[in-house]
C-alpha cells in the first residue's frame, strides 16, 4: 500500500513540476511552454534615412502592372503593381545602393490617388545587411508627406515597429517613375 502511494505522490508531484515550466494548448498542433528564465531583451530606436526609385517607364522597370481593370492605365482604380525598387543612400539612383523594397502596390482609392502599399524594405548595406522591415498601409500620394505603419521586420529588427515617412522628391508625369524620400522610425529589440 505505501508503495502505490509513494507512486502515486511522486506522479502527482512530477505533474505539478512538469505542468508548470510546459503545458499544451491544443496537443500535437501547437505547445507552448513557460520558461524558467527571463531573457531580458533591451528595445532599440532606429531612424533610417533613403531613397525609394520606382521606374515605370524603359527596358528594365522595377515596377510592373500585375493586375487591373481591363484597359486601364497604371492610374485607374484597382491597378496593381509588383516593385522591386533601389533604396539608395542618396536621391540619385546611381548612388550607394542600401537594399530593395520589395512587394506590391494597388491604386485602392476611386475619389483620390491613394495607394494599399504592401512591402518589405530589404536592406543589403552595414549594420542592416540581410536585414527587413514589413510595411502595410495607405498611401495618399499627393500629400506632401505620407506616414505608413511598420508591422513587423526581420533580422535586426525582429519584433519591429514604428512608421515610415514617406516624401516625394520627384515625379515624372509622362512615365510615372519617381523618386521617394524616406524616414522609417522603427524600434526593435
Amino acid at each position: 500500500m505505501a508503495t502505490i502511494f509513494s507512486i502515486c505522490l511522486l506522479f502527482t508531484l512530477y505533474y505539478i513540476t512538469f505542468s508548470t515550466f510546459y503545458s499544451t494548448v491544443s496537443g500535437i498542433f501547437c505547445e507552448e511552454t513557460n520558461e524558467g528564465i527571463a531573457i531580458k531583451r533591451v528595445e532599440k530606436r532606429s531612424h533610417l534615412h533613403f531613397y525609394f526609385h520606382d521606374v515605370i517607364s524603359g527596358k528594365k522597370p522595377s515596377a510592373v502592372k500585375i493586375a487591373g481593370p481591363p484597359n486601364s492605365s497604371a492610374y485607374g482604380f484597382g491597378a496593381t503593381m509588383m516593385m522591386d525598387d533601389a533604396l539608395t543612400e542618396g536621391p540619385e539612383i546611381s548612388s550607394k545602393l542600401v537594399g530593395r523594397a520589395q512587394g506590391m502596390y494597388a491604386l485602392a482609392a476611386q475619389e483620390d490617388v491613394s495607394l494599399l502599399m504592401v512591402m518589405n524594405l530589404a536592406f543589403t548595406e552595414g549594420t542592416y545587411n540581410g536585414s527587413s522591415i514589413s510595411v502595410v498601409g495607405r498611401n495618399p500620394v499627393f500629400d506632401d508627406v505620407r506616414e505608413m505603419p511598420i508591422v513587423g521586420g526581420s533580422g535586426v529588427f525582429r519584433f519591429g515597429r514604428g512608421y515610415a515617412l514617406a516624401h516625394t522628391i520627384w515625379f515624372d508625369y509622362n512615365t510615372g517613375d519617381a523618386t521617394v524620400e524616406y524616414n522609417v522610425y522603427v524600434s526593435h529589440y
